[in-house]
Formats: C-alpha cells, sequence, structure tokens
C-alpha cells in the first residue's frame, strides 16, 4: 500500500491522463489483487467515491471528478481487473460481488478510514453500490449512495420474478421490453468470443459508437486500457448474474440515503426497472436526465450538481442529528430524509419515489434542480409558467421588462418550492440589454437548462393602418425578443454540451390569418417557423425546441393590446370587450404551464393548447380553403 508517483510495471502512465492533478496509491487487497486509487480535493472534506462500470475504467469520471473536487475530497479506483489494477488469478470466480465489496472496504481503510463516504456509482459501478449499500459488513461505512444506468442485481431479480409470476400484458411487455435491451448479457457469457471479440476489431469500433451513437466528445477517452478492461469485465456478468437473478437476496434493503437518477433514453436498461426501487429504500430521491447511458461523459455538470447537492444534504441532515459539539459515529442517524418530490437547492430535500401524485412526481424528477430562465415572466402565461417550475424544484430566473412584475414573480416561485429565484428587469427586444443578460446569467448563475421565450404585446387593426413603429413594437417583443433568446441561451448550451430545451411562445393566430391580426399573426407564425428550422438544426446537439401555440387564454395580453385605426375611447372599450371574452372563456394560465412542461417531456415540437388552437392547426393543415375564408370574416367587438 501507499501513494506513487506513476505507474506500477505493466501499467500505462496514458491511462490516468484524464485525471489531472491527481495523487495515485495501490492498496493490496487480502487476495494480493493491486487497486489503482486515485484522489483529488482536500482529504479533511467528505469523501465521495465514484465507482466506474463495464467496460469503463476510473477514468470515465474525470470530469465530473473535477468538478466535485471543488468541495469534496474525491476517491476514484479501477476495479479489479480494469485500468492499471491488477486482474485477480484465476480470472473465473475472481469477480463475485463478495470479493469486490472486500475491495471497496480496503480502499475505504486507506483513505477515509474514521468516516463513512458518499459512494456514487454509473453502470457496474452502480451495480456494485447498490451491494454495497444493502450488505452488513458495509453499514455504517456508507453516508448515501447515487444511483445511476445500474440497477441492484437482487432488486432486478425480484422485479423479474413478479413480472412472470403475476403476469399482465403491461408486466410482461416491460420483461420483454428490458430482454430485448439485454441481448448483450447472452453474448457475455459466451466462452472465449467476447474476449476475442474486445482484444480484436471491438476495441477499434467502440470510440465511434461512443461519439455516434451516446454523442460522447472525443476527448482522449476512453483509455487505451479498453480491451484489457473489456476483456476482463466480461466476468463480472458471468460471475454475478445468474445466480443473483435466480436467488435474490430478500433482506436487500439500502442502509443509507439513495439518489436515483435515471437516463431516459438508456438504450440498455428500461426506466421501468426502477420503479419498485421504493420497496427497498422508500426514500429515495429519483431524477431523471433526458439523456444516453454515459451521462457521466455527455452530463458532468448536471450530475456534478446534483451529487454536490445530494451529498451536502446529507452532510448538513447528519450534523443536526448529532449534539451539539459532538463528532458522528460511523453509521449514526443521518437525521429526516428526503420526502417531498421538489429536491434541488442543496437543502437535503428530494422526492420519495411513492406516495405523490404521479405527474407531479414526474416533473420533479425531470425538473428538480435544473435552471430554467422565463421571459414575459410578470404575467400571465410567464408567470404561470415561472410558478410551475418552481413547484417541480426548478432554479428560476423571471425576466420581466417591468422590474417590478418580475421580483413579485420570483417571490410567488420562491414561495411555491423554487430553491433560488431571480429577477432581471429587461426589454427582450434590445439586442444590448439580452446580451448583458446572457453574460450575466452565465457568469453568476450557470448554463440555463430549460429557456421559455414567452415575452410578447398584442396589437389589433387592419395592415393598412399600421404604422412602422407599431410594426417594429411587435416584432421587437414577439420575434426579435425570440431571436435574442434563442441565440443567446442557446448558444451557451450548445457550448456546454449537456443537451438542454428551448420554448417558444407562439399562437394560435400562426395558424389561422385573420384582418384582424396582420401584425401579431406575421409575428407568431415567424416564431413558430424559427421554432421548426432551429428544432432541425439543434436537434444534433441534444437541445430540443418546442413552440406553444395557446390560444384564447386569460391573461394580461388583452389588457394592454394596441388597436391601430382607432381613437383612444374607442381602443379602451375594445380592450374591455376582448379581456371580457377572455375572461369567459376561462381558460387559465396555469393549464398553458402545464403544457409547456409535457411539451418539454414529451419533446414535441408543436404544442397547441385550446380546443380553439387545436381547431385551427387541424383546418391549416387538412382545410385550407376553411381558414382562408375564415380570415375573411370581420367579427363584431
Amino acid at each position: 500500500m501507499g501513494e506513487r508517483a506513476g505507474a506500477g510495471a505493466g501499467r500505462n502512465a496514458a491511462d490516468g491522463a484524464l485525471l489531472e492533478g491527481a495523487r495515485e496509491r495501490w492498496v493490496r487487497t487480502a487476495e494480493g489483487v493491486e487497486l489503482c486509487v486515485a484522489e483529488l480535493g482536500d482529504a479533511e472534506r467528505p469523501t465521495v467515491v465514484l465507482l466506474h462500470g463495464y467496460p469503463d475504467s476510473k477514468e470515465v469520471w474525470s470530469k465530473v471528478a473535477g468538478r466535485l473536487a471543488e468541495r469534496f475530497h474525491v476517491v476514484l479506483y479501477d476495479v479489479r481487473g480494469c485500468g492499471r489494477s491488477s486482474a485477480p488469478q484465476p480470472l473465473r470466480g475472481g469477480f463475485t460481488l463478495e470479493k469486490l465489496t472486500r475491495d471497496f472496504l480496503a480502499v475505504l481503510a486507506e483513505v477515509s478510514p474514521g468516516r463513512p463516504v458518499h459512494l456514487v456509482g454509473h453502470d457496474w459501478g452502480s451495480v456494485q453500490g447498490w451491494e454495497f449499500v444493502s450488505v452488513e459488513e458495509t453499514r455504517g461505512r456508507i453516508a448515501s449512495f447515487t444511483s445511476m444506468s445500474g440497477p441492484s442485481l437482487d432488486h432486478f431479480g425480484h422485479w423479474l420474478r413478479r413480472r412472470v409470476r403475476r403476469p399482465t400484458p403491461v408486466r410482461l411487455a416491460q420483461a420483454l421490453n428490458q430482454g430485448v435491451r439485454s441481448w448483450y448479457i447472452g453474448a457475455l457469457h459466451t466462452p472465449v468470443l467476447p474476449e476475442l471479440a474486445w482484444r480484436g476489431p471491438l476495441s477499434a469500433y467502440w470510440p465511434r459508437y461512443l461519439r455516434r451513437v451516446e454523442k460522447v466528445p472525443a476527448d482522449g477517452y476512453p483509455t487505451q486500457s479498453l480491451p484489457r478492461d473489456a476483456a476482463h469485465g466480461a466476468w463480472l456478468y458471468r460471475d454475478n448474474v445468474g445466480r443473483k437473478l435466480r436467488s435474490p437476496r430478500p433482506d436487500c434493503h439500502a442502509h443509507a440515503p439513495v439518489q436515483l437518477i435515471v437516463p431516459l433514453r438508456d438504450v440498455f436498461l428500461s426506466a421501468r426497472l426502477y420503479d419498485e426501487v421504493a420497496l427497498w429504500e422508500p426514500d429515495v430521491t429519483r431524477r431523471t436526465l433526458d439523456a444516453g447511458h454515459w451521462i457521466p461523459r455527455t452530463r458532468p455538470d448536471r450530475l456534478a450538481r446534483w451529487i454536490t447537492e445530494f451529498v451536502t444534504g446529507q452532510e448538513e441532515a447528519g450534523a443536526a442529528a448529532a449534539p451539539a459539539g459532538a463528532a458522528r459515529a460511523p453509521g449514526a442517524p443521518r437525521g429526516p430524509q428526503p420526502r417531498d418530490g421538489r429536491d434541488g437547492g442543496g437543502n437535503g430535500r428530494g422526492g420519495r419515489g411513492a406516495g405523490k401524485a404521479p405527474g407531479r412526481n414526474a416533473l420533479a424528477e425531470r425538473f428538480g434542480g435544473q435552471l430554467v430562465l422565463v421571459t414575459g415572466a410578470g404575467s400571465g402565461i410567464g408567470k404561470a409558467t415561472a410558478v410551475a417550475f418552481a413547484a417541480a424544484g426548478s432554479r428560476v430566473v423571471c425576466v420581466d421588462i417591468d422590474g417590478d412584475s418580475a421580483v413579485h414573480a420570483a417571490e410567488l416561485a420562491r414561495r411555491a418550492g423554487a430553491p433560488q429565484t431571480w429577477a432581471e428587469a429587461v426589454d427582450v427586444g434590445d439586442q444590448d440589454a439580452m446580451e448583458r443578460l446572457a453574460a450575466r446569467v452565465a457568469s453568476e448563475i450557470g448554463t440555463v437548462d430549460v429557456l421559455v421565450n414567452n415575452a410578447g404585446v398584442g396589437v389589433s387593426g387592419p395592415f393598412l393602418e399600421t404604422g412602422v413603429e407599431e410594426w417594429k413594437r411587435v416584432l421587437d417583443a414577439n420575434l426579435w425578443g425570440v431571436i435574442h433568446g434563442c441565440r443567446l441561451f442557446g448558444k451557451q448550451m450548445a457550448e456546454r454540451g449537456e443537451g438542454g430545451h428551448i420554448v417558444n411562445t407562439a399562437s394560435a393566430a400562426a395558424f389561422q390569418p385573420t384582418r384582424l391580426l396582420p401584425a401579431y399573426g406575421t409575428s407568431k407564425a415567424a416564431v413558430l417557423m424559427l421554432s421548426e428550422c432551429l428544432r432541425a438544426e439543434l436537434s444534433g446537439e441534444g437541445i430540443g425546441v418546442t413552440a406553444v401555440c395557446p390560444g384564447p387564454v386569460d391573461t394580461g395580453i388583452t389588457g394592454t393590446a394596441r388597436f391601430v385605426g382607432l381613437g383612444e375611447e374607442e381602443g379602451r372599450r375594445r380592450r374591455e370587450r376582448v379581456a371580457k371574452l377572455y375572461r369567459l372563456r376561462r381558460y387559465p394560465p396555469e393549464k398553458v404551464a402545464r403544457a409547456v412542461m409535457r411539451g418539454i417531456v414529451r419533446d414535441q415540437a408543436v404544442v397547441p393548447v385550446t380546443a380553439e388552437a387545436h381547431a385551427a392547426r387541424f383546418l391549416s393543415r387538412f382545410a385550407p380553403r376553411v381558414v382562408r375564408a375564415l380570415a375573411r370574416v370581420d367579427p363584431p367587438l
């Protein structure tokens, strides 16, 4: 045991190059296996242990580790047979979860002998983590566990048994779906062939697969040890999967708080696999990511933030539970665990995974902790949308041309559950002001995860009576505001490389021409087309774009709309009549806010909201002559 300043004999030093500034040591187990351990950050701070999966090495965590090292003592190690750790002899029987548990305890004895650690696992690292957090040997040594892209094999076994012994069409479909996804498990159980494939053409193809399918950047990962790692790692499946699925442990309950992160586009593991996790850990904090399997490489910022929030929350809960001035012993009660389904600001709150309305839980899982910026947030749809995201645990930036309204919306968002809120007074049509806003948000808060371009103004009246200044006013707010937002914040999302979503508020007027709204309808039709074009362009960046077309909604826009060609008094009466009609329609902006969030979850291109909006879209596509005929009608107002 002990620190070394380089690779040991037969190990490739280049494989550790991604972990810049790491301190390395080798831990020798009782079986004689040498484990390569890397450490970053201050050893006096809480320890976070990152476990890699298959066919990875510890360097899969390099991006996340560097970010966590600013707050924690970060420990990574190559699992036996992988990276720069030595392999057991013989290989058969050398990778059982029992032996991996003893490896884990040997590493903890070296890097954190007196304090429990916070465990984080991905893929097979998560499979190991579930084992570690549920066996008696590790009780008191694990303060929390964050799992991603890897189920407990015991939980998986029970999950399969319930679907086979009590079959329903839904359960059988779930089992079949996962069976198709798990085709590779059978392949890895075949003798010799996996080793030959990985030491041959498969290792050359694998980096291309990660780049093209998983969107993993070409940044030096995977490392040069891939053929050896993958060949040895096949024994993880051979030594564990069959026996665990045949005889899952009945006592596989977690003895530490668990955070579950589920990538929704994981081609190997269905999200349904985790539906029953609450049976084994009732206080699980569940989050979802619109991403593929290799999220430690594609979503490092998001993971680092979520891990930081969860670990900090558990540390604070443990400190609160301990007597004043007393040290907390390993395994001591850690205080109240997450229960309210919001999660998001380093306050230790999270969702239970059971007991709440399914819709709210799903939104909290998806949007909890995300940074959401809403323009036009001072009233109507913008305010309702800001509050809805806040209730799901998002951090919310409320932007409005009226500073007082923005402050009021931010306060409502805070009361609704947002862990952090900000208020900004900005005219979205002002290019310089928007550029300053984008720079300030990026430097002081972070990259926006969801952008809602909602700010807009209304104008009605004949085209020939609409002056240039009125056109400029409408296009600046309704179109240029969307262009500025998409250009500035969309660019930041793309440069971060972790995806995101842009929502642009268009209108049913984008489908339905009318002699009443030439300027307004033109601006909203342009927003719709801009959204469609942007959606095509940004799809390769993992950024979704949705155009929302609300229809007649009872918002404040009718009270501020301009009616060209009318005197002051007649314009006031027209506004009152239109506002009354909208009130009689009784369609609240809160319903639009829910539609916005559903549109993001489903990644919809266009979201008509009201019945009128659906009808206008249908007619525009299938009965354009009817639409044109309706456009000629001059309704009495």
